[in-house]
């Protein structure tokens, strides 16, 4: 199944994708209780959709606002490239092999899969990256990686934006990406159930083919099946300790060849060039769909000052 969220005539509504139509569901139907449900009763609520519309005819939204977003960095080959493009040298951090590491994005970022992409502030080197991300459905905590395949409802197409510039500058400090990962996170075309994607299993992997095209030019390809731990192995880490809870994002991290500073450390030089007002990203994902986002001129930069010294500092008794 493909539950939508949409908007026609100015109001929101869920629908679920059938070829080229959308069939709008009852008014009130809650996405995480759907998400949430045994298939027969999934079934049983979307008999009651309502005559279908074109898909031409609506506004396709992000499919969900998670409340929080979890992305992970597990493709071996993306790594590897980011690696020399951050620090000049080859190799991959023997820490990277023992735990999934993630970073927390931010929910209010989230837009839709046709929504455009203003450059952040101040930035000039402006990335996507393509991923996939699971959508978990049911609450749970110190879970088994057998025990979390029934806790991802479904799977949809994540474009994880970065400002490279920014990102390299703010890292520096050592807490991680922040206003270079802060503006725009793409979810979208819809959800993918995951019974639908079973054909698609290899064991605990999923093979489905991912491309990114910017203004109609191939620039990488991978599989999904190539990430360095499985969607569920993903969730129970991320519930180590903690809880994860109906709506929340895990994100795969990005592919091999699926972004544009990976590319930029194997050749050493900025080719293809940072993306720029007017180009147009397009990301397909098999059997879920594609996503395509235009990149437009943003806003100049609010200035903040340096860091003032401290007025008031203490004597301590070791000496400082």
């Amino acid at each position: 199944m493909r539950i939508a969220r949409y908007e026609s005539g100015g109001v929101e509504r869920l629908g679920v994708v059938s070829g080229e139509e959308i069939h709008p569901l009852p008014e009130g139907v809650n996405l995480l209780r759907l998400l949430a449900a045994e298939p027969e009763e999934r079934e049983r609520i979307t008999r009651a959709a309502e005559a279908p519309v074109a898909l031409s005819g609506v506004r396709l939204l992000a499919p969900l606002r998670p409340p929080t977003l979890r992305d992970f960095v597990v493709f071996e080959e993306h790594v590897e490239g980011v690696t020399r493009s951050v620090s000049g040298e080859g190799g991959i951090p023997e820490t990277w092999y023992e735990i999934p590491t993630f970073y927390f994005g931010n929910p209010y970022s989230v837009i839709g899969p046709y929504d455009p992409v203003p450059i952040p502030p101040g930035c000039r080197a402006l990335d996507f990256e393509l991923e996939v991300a699971a959508i978990v459905g049911r609450a749970g905590s110190d879970l088994t990686p057998e025990e979390a395949r029934v806790h991802i409802a479904g799977y949809t197409i994540l474009n994880d934006w970065s400002a490279r510039d920014l990102q390299r500058h703010e890292m520096q400090i050592g807490l991680g990406p922040a206003k270079g990962k802060d503006f725009a996170n793409t979810l979208g075309p819809w959800i993918v159930t995951s019974d639908e994607l079973e054909p698609y299993r290899r064991g605990d992997r999923l093979d489905l083919e991912m491309e990114v095209y910017v203004n109609g030019e191939k620039i990488g390809d991978d599989t999904l099946a190539n990430m360095a731990w499985s969607f569920e192995e993903l969730a129970a880490y991320a519930s180590r300790g903690t809880w994860i809870m109906p709506g929340d994002v895990l994100g795969s991290g990005t592919c091999g060849s699926g972004c544009l500073a990976e590319l930029w450390g194997r050749t050493g030089r900025q080719e293809p060039p940072p993306l720029e007002a007017g180009d147009v990203v397009r990301m397909t994902v098999e059997g879920i769909g594609e996503i395509e986002n235009r990149i437009v001129e943003g806003v100049t930069p609010v200035p903040i000052p340096r860091a003032r010294a401290a007025a008031y500092r203490r004597k301590r008794a070791w000496g400082g």
